[in-house]
């Protein structure tokens, strides 16, 4: 049975194969963060100085180049380790204005692992990522989805953050483990596992290996 691999990054293309199990869909990138072309104002109180005091300069964050370097590339192809060194697992890899995205697909299993460093040039804290990762980043993560629904979040002491989904495309559901790592202090890395409904399996097995403090959020 021939089934359809929508796969949009930078461009859009189409890998037809034959095999008894849906194939998963791969998500847009994430877009930009909105506070990437210029620091955001600084939100300080105006304290009353007195006429002999000096005004106190101007604290203005220093930002970095949003430009993906190789490290950033070698980070990202080395993220996983060995977990999908097997044949079965065809990785691909892009360069965007501030990312770096790798996929694998497992065309066999009807399975899809996309991960993306992103740069955050100015830095970010935790109300950055909870604005990053809210419900309009998810409806551009998942727009080439029919369906989607979000059924757990959870997050460890260190901030390790899990989003499970599940979504439906050309008639197949899948779950989808989606962890979000605050890598440096200007990179974040988040990583999704797609696999069909009936292969939960292979979804926990995977999950456990990439991320043994939090395999999942039951």
């Amino acid at each position: 049975m021939k089934k359809q691999l929508f796969i949009f990054l930078a461009a859009v293309f189409i890998v037809s194969s034959c095999g008894g199990k849906p194939n998963a869909v791969i998500p847009t990138p994430t877009p930009l963060p909105p506070f990437t072309s210029t620091p955001p104002p600084l939100l300080t109180s105006t304290p009353q100085a007195q006429p002999t005091e000096k005004p106190l300069p101007t604290v203005t964050p220093v930002c970095i180049s949003r430009v993906p370097t190789q490290k950033d590339i070698d980070r990202a192809l080395a993220y996983t380790g060995e977990v999908f060194s097997a044949p079965e697992w065809e990785q691909s890899y892009t360069v965007s204005e501030n990312s770096v995205a790798v996929t694998w697909q497992n065309i066999a299993q009807g399975a899809v692992v996309y991960l993306e460093a992103i740069i955050f040039p100015c830095g970010y804290e935790e109300p950055d990522l909870n604005k990053y990762y809210s419900d309009e980043n998810w409806k551009a993560i998942f727009a080439n989805y029919e369906s989607y629904e979000s059924i757990a979040k959870c997050e460890t002491s260190t901030g390790l953050r899990l989003y499970q989904f599940k979504t439906q495309n050309q008639g197949f559901e899948y779950r989808i483990n989606y962890w979000v790592q605050n890598d440096t202090d200007t990179r974040v890395v988040s990583l999704m596992i797609v696999f069909p409904v009936e292969e939960q399996t292979l979804l926990g097995d995977y999950s456990a290996r990439l991320f043994p403090d939090l395999p999942n959020c039951s």
